[in-house]
């Protein structure tokens, strides 16, 4: 960016822009790159109403003028299989950006090309940008970007934005596009199409007022039997969908192909002929691409790559997180010993209560998450990240989802709560929710603790690997239940496959930050206050009874000692603390004294499976509600009772 353009302000709710640009385009074509250079760090994330997907938005100041920035979900076209298709269209709709920027792959044009034409279809104002023009020359693939404006009729912007060449002229050609008249469509299908699609069009022109979308547009979503626009249509003119219903008919009776069938190879033709046209390939060896995807993609080496890449990502993030951590620890503790356990007046209560919170989170959640969201974020720079979804998708299928599922799933071993919010790119409620409840059964890295400072340090490591593998086998037992019982469709994967490439140091720092940040708006205050809260219940003796009412579950159902119910209670706040509260409540850290094997192996399953923690109980309101967060806290909290008990009598009969 040059010197004439600034982003040195952030964008405030509802501040008063002179106009507005949308992002829009396929996943994994560089258009959250372009987004970070046009706004810097002025940047905004918010839900879509009544939707869980985000929408990004940002401001750029360029010559004087503030220009909203927004950046739409990656998609690759406008139906209604997911909320991130419907939100995309709904914005471009409803909030009327003034230009659309439409950001593709240019070294996959013909891929690309399919959404391009569909936002023709929308009559918006639209600029074309053909990112990744680097590889081009490097690939020996010629654009003929003239020739392309000419057949599209839109405008076409060559950039490569990890380096931020041609980002200067996006701007400037959406300021020079934004006062002219509307473009004019030069997209037209076969002589049969057109003439039902005009007929549908020229009476929705006439007859349907207040409809944000363009009449040819909904002439042919309607011809495509479109759910959501249908239902619009019918509400306004039942006569016409019935009309459309008739068009469409007899439109598969002359090609002998469903509406849907017809309408993509349409398009498919157009874009052939496009490329046809404007592309060139010279005649070139193996891409770099092509031969890492031979063991990449491989039906034995890409599997043992992708379970070395994974098994690296968490040893990185557990060996790194713990020499953060200790750091971390050690320069705390100089200040104050944390001890949950006090008495005293009530402001050193409540402040013995805050600084646990704030301890867990600076010890806990930072250290461990921030490594794993760096290495995930070159991951997915590198063009690595889509191979795992691909190589992993048929296993996730016996859940009801598929390869992106890995990605959140991964997640969890660092922290529940960026995991949930991560459940976001499953395409359908249904798979966002069995994500989000599986993800919560992933032991994170506080269990982790619990797991390792007390099974695998006083009765041995394999039975800490077994209930890790207990762990993984209970969710895709529960992932495929879910599948079964809950309501709703899942699709299958649509994902982009972009080519190899250094990650950019910026852009990957950028989007750890990112992450990070939304993190610590939850987690920090639920571990502050909710800590304060139970010290203070604790210190009073509020939480004796508890142990008393319990005792029925803790003692004669799961074999633990009558203090259990405080420690799982603590555990709420933080899963660590079960272990620490045992060690200050009987005054010692050799778990060997005060508990059998058999014991410590329960108390580690319990603490493992039971209610999440209160941080990711928000994160799940959030996410889908209080009904749903509820929900799945009773049935891990059942879940976790029930196979406790059982475990208890299983090891005490084998004689563990």
């Amino acid at each position: 960016m040059t010197e004439c353009c600034s982003n040195s302000n952030r964008l405030k709710s509802n501040e008063k822009t002179d106009f507005t640009i949308a992002l829009a385009g396929n996943a994994n074509v560089g258009k959250s790159t372009i987004f970070n250079q046009l706004t810097g760090l002025n940047q905004t994330i918010g839900n879509w109403p009544g939707k869980t997907v985000e929408i990004a938005e940002g401001l750029l100041l360029y010559l004087g003028k503030k220009i909203k920035v927004v950046d739409l979900p990656g998609i690759y076209s406008f139906s209604t299989f997911s909320e991130e298709e419907l939100v995309s269209r709904e914005y471009i709709a409803r909030e009327k950006p003034d230009v659309v920027i439409n950001i593709v792959d240019a070294t996959n044009l013909e891929r690309n090309l399919y959404f391009t034409l569909q936002l023709i279809e929308l009559n918006v104002p639209l600029v074309l940008v053909l990112n990744f023009s680097d590889l081009l020359k490097k690939r020996k693939i010629n654009i003929d970007k003239e020739k392309l404006e000419q057949m599209l009729g839109i405008p076409v912007i060559e950039t490569a934005a990890v380096s931020g060449k041609g980002i200067e002229a996006i701007i400037d050609k959406t300021i020079e596009i934004k006062n002219l008249e509307k473009q004019k469509n030069t997209i037209k299908y076969n002589d049969d199409l057109e003439k039902e699609i005009g007929k549908i069009a020229e009476i929705i022109g006439k007859e349907i007022k207040n409809v944000e979308y363009a009449p040819r547009w909904i002439a042919i979503k309607l011809l495509e039997n479109d759910s959501e626009i249908t239902k619009i249509i019918s509400e306004k003119n039942n006569g016409l969908a019935d009309l459309a219903k008739k068009s469409a008919e007899r439109l598969e009776k002359i090609y002998n192909k469903k509406i849907n069938v017809v309408l993509s190879w349409e398009r498919y033709e157009i874009i052939e002929n496009i490329v046809k046209e404007t592309v060139r390939i010279e005649e070139a060896g193996e891409s770099i691409t092509e031969k890492l995807d031979k063991i990449a993609l491989n039906n034995f080496l890409g599997y043992l790559l992708v379970i070395g890449v994974i098994s690296g990502l968490l040893v990185w993030t557990f060996v790194i997180g713990n020499f953060i951590s200790t750091m971390i620890a050690n320069f705390l503790g100089n200040i104050e010993t944390l001890n949950p356990v006090v008495s005293g007046s009530i402001d050193r209560i409540l402040w013995n209560g805050i600084f646990t919170g704030f301890v867990a989170g600076v010890t806990l959640i930072i250290p461990y998450v921030l490594p794993f969201y760096l290495l995930l974020a070159v991951l997915e720079n590198s063009g690595y990240l889509p191979r795992i979804a691909f190589m992993l998708d048929k296993m996730m299928h016996k859940v009801g989802l598929h390869g992106k599922a890995i990605i959140p799933l991964l997640l969890g071993y660092g922290c529940n709560v960026p995991a949930c919010f991560a459940c976001r790119i499953m395409e359908t409620k249904k798979q966002k929710l069995i994500s989000a409840f599986l993800i919560t059964l992933v032991p994170c890295m506080a269990r982790t603790l619990v797991i390792l400072g007390s099974v695998a340090a006083f009765v041995n490591i394999w039975w800490a690997l077994a209930i890790y593998l207990f762990d993984i086998i209970l969710i895709l037992i529960l992932g495929r239940i879910a599948f079964k019982v809950l309501p709703g469709e899942s699709v299958g994967l649509i994902m982009e496959m972009p080519s190899y490439h250094f990650p950019h140091i910026k852009t990957v720092l950028k989007q750890t930050w990112a992450r990070t940040k939304s993190l610590l708006i939850i987690v920090f205050p639920a571990y502050i206050i909710g800590s304060a809260i139970i010290q203070m219940l604790y210190s009073y003796g509020f939480l004796d009874p508890i142990n008393n009412v319990l005792s029925s579950i803790t003692v004669s159902w799961l074999g633990l000692p009558s203090v259990t119910g405080i420690l799982l209670i603590f555990g709420i706040v933080r899963k660590e603390l079960t272990l620490l509260m045992l060690a200050v409540i009987f005054n010692t850290t050799n778990f060997a004294t005060i508990l059998t094997p058999v014991q410590m192996i329960t108390l580690a399953l319990v603490t493992m499976l039971y209610i999440p923690c209160l941080a990711t109980i928000l994160a799940l309101q959030r996410e889908f509600g209080w009904k749903k967060a509820i929900g799945i806290t009773i049935i891990e909290v059942i879940l976790a009772i029930l196979i406790s008990g059982i475990a208890f009598r299983f090891l005490t009969a084998i004689g563990v």
